[in-house]
């Protein structure tokens, strides 16, 4: 006979638990204490099981039953419920600990172990994080496009379209690390591709003219800031290495007695090593910087604490201060300065300003055989282009020869 409600609510506990059956299997176990639990027994591969439905009256008499009625569905494909039911506690575990954030930090660690740059690692926390902490805890077997795009859209609407895109690409990375181990069935950004405005073309403000570059190096020389920022500014248009590897520099990393340089592959956005041959005027910088930050650690440390390198705005927000507007020069800007001025000297060979630049060689056995090829050159052309640095900013007149002029 079929359970009611009013036979499950209204038994009595006894001594010994004992059944009150509903019908296919189902039944209330009543506990001496009291509670009431529902079971299932059923038959799979000859072999007599129960499987737990819950507590009555948290599952009503009506769920019971459908709960059932799914456990016999698996049943009549072959598949043991209880063993399912193990499986899917399981599969939330792993979900639950599988979450947007976990993955993309294992993901960024694992960067970083294959020889990501600190900087770039930074950059992509960063960006992991503009989607925003509840984002970052969510399972990401759950996330769906749409899910994904309504953070897009929050970064979109404040103007950062070149930040929405780079958030979407590492994300698109991220996903595609869950699905290749196995966390995850497929690529939710894939959906994505022209939803996002299209940032327009970001070009860095560089000063280029000698006449004009001069007048940036003598405001350099007169800033009234914090000393190491000034030596930071100083030092840029010497090395002209990217901004991120100028304040991440560490003091063993410099040989003053070689006038070398060596800056490790992680910090490389090639990821590989570069060396630098530092001029007199470099090396002068340098071991003022010494005296204020030496003998260990970062070189332009930052101001609230040693350890940690100087923030990635302090050289711009220099410039800022110095009157050089955004637009006009940039912490990046001491590059296009040395390969502009460098190039239209005509002095030196171009694969040699190409590898002083580290940018990566297209052809890799060209690569290769440059690599060695250019280390004298680049050595003559460190000091020469110091020297030239201190005859703009001492306003001497630059002359401009046509090509194939002879002086």
């Amino acid at each position: 006979m079929a359970l009611t409600d009013t036979a499950i609510r209204t038994a009595k506990p006894k001594a010994k638990p004992y059944k009150l059956g509903d019908a296919l299997g189902l039944f209330v176990l009543v506990q001496p204490a009291g509670g009431k639990l529902w079971r299932l027994k059923y038959r799979i591969e000859g072999r007599e099981k129960k499987l737990a439905l819950g507590t009555y009256p948290e599952t009503s008499l009506s769920k019971a039953r459908a709960l059932r009625d799914q456990a016999r569905e698996l049943i009549a494909a072959g598949i043991d419920p209880a063993l399912e039911k193990q499986r899917a506690k399981h599969r939330a575990k792993a979900s639950a600990g599988n979450t947007f954030g976990e993955i993309a930090k294992e993901f960024i660690d694992k960067r970083r172990r294959e020889g990501m740059s600190t900087s770039t690692a930074e950059k992509s926390e960063y960006y992991v994080g503009r989607l925003g902490p509840s984002f970052a805890r969510l399972p990401i077997a759950e996330i769906a496009a749409p899910d994904l795009l309504e953070q897009l859209r929050k970064v979109e609407a404040k103007g950062n379209h070149e930040t929405a895109r780079r958030v979407l690409q590492l994300s698109g990375r991220i996903f595609r690390y869950a699905v290749a181990t196995a966390r995850l069935s497929s690529d939710p950004s894939r959906d994505l591709r022209g939803a996002l405005t299209a940032p327009k073309p970001k070009h860095y403000g560089a000063i280029v003219d000698p006449k004009r570059a001069g007048e940036l190096l003598r405001a350099i020389d007169g800033y009234e800031g914090q000393v190491l920022t000034r030596l930071a500014m100083q030092l840029a248009p010497h090395v002209f290495v990217r901004p991120g590897e100028l304040r991440q520099a560490e003091w063993e990393e410099i040989d003053f007695e070689a006038a070398l340089w060596i800056i490790p592959a992680d910090k490389m956005k090639m990821r590989k090593p570069h060396q630098v041959p530092l001029s007199r005027q470099a090396v002068a910088l340098l071991r003022a910087a010494h005296e204020i930050s030496g003998p260990t650690g970062y070189v332009f440390p930052s101001i609230r604490t040693t350890a940690r390198p100087m923030s990635e705005n302090t050289i711009n927000a220099g410039l800022r201060r110095l009157g050089f507007a955004g637009d006009e020069m940039t912490a990046h800007g001491f590059r296009s300065l040395a390969s502009t001025l460098l190039n239209e000297s005509g002095k030196w060979n171009p694969d040699a300003i190409e590898r002083a630049l580290a940018h990566k060689a297209a052809d890799a056995v060209r690569a290769a055989y440059h690599r060695g090829a250019h280390w004298a050159e680049r050595v003559a052309m460190a000091q020469w282009w110091s020297d030239h640095l201190d005859t703009l900013r001492e306003g001497a007149e630059i002359l401009r020869f046509p090509a194939g002029s002879s002086a």
